[in-house]
């Protein structure tokens, strides 16, 4: 799934798999949230769906080498749970998630090959694409793979969105 930032993605992916757990699958992987103090954000937590487990995936104020704009990514940390969530859920669950695949996550050599594992697995995946994946060549191979189908998330469908979602996830599924 694509939209624009703000749209609402995470939050219909967080009712998708409300969903398809109300339907007794296994949903395991990752989510992507936005941290705020005081009003302003602060960066970008990132959290294993099974476990509840966290960490920063980018904070501004702090040091490191690897930014997106003001943002300071660690890498440790997405891959210590983000990355872990992933290849855990490819291994147990019935359906993983990856939310986002993003300029930030993208600068994970290890994400990109976790989420290359996931989509080449037989198992269904509940992703959401930065729409600027298309400028990274790793975003275009994700967008051109044969089995890949792209929703656009608008305020016009996101509220029938995770429903859609959930049964075509569903019909994969048998």
């Amino acid at each position: 799934m694509t939209g624009r930032p703000g749209i609402g993605k995470t939050t219909c992916v967080m009712k998708t798999v409300e969903l398809l757990r109300d339907a007794g699958l296994r949903v395991g992987g990752m989510v992507t949230l936005e941290e705020r103090m005081a009003g302003r954000r602060v960066g970008f937590k990132v959290v294993d769906l099974e476990s509840g487990e966290e960490a920063w995936l980018a904070r501004v104020g702090v040091a490191g080498n690897v930014r997106v704009g003001r943002y300071t990514v660690l890498l440790g940390e997405l891959e210590r749970v983000g990355v872990k969530a992933i290849e855990k859920s490819v291994g147990s669950c019935d359906v993983t998630v990856v939310d986002e695949i993003g300029p930030m996550e993208l600068k994970s050599t290890l994400f990109r090959r976790a989420v290359w594992k996931a989509l080449d697995s037989p198992k269904p995946v509940l992703a959401t694409i930065h729409r600027a994946a298309n400028r990274d060549p790793y975003g275009r191979r994700v967008l051109g793979r044969g089995d890949v189908k792209i929703y656009t998330l608008t305020l016009e469908n996101r509220g029938l969105m995770p429903r859609l979602l959930a049964e075509k996830i569903l019909e994969t599924l048998g």
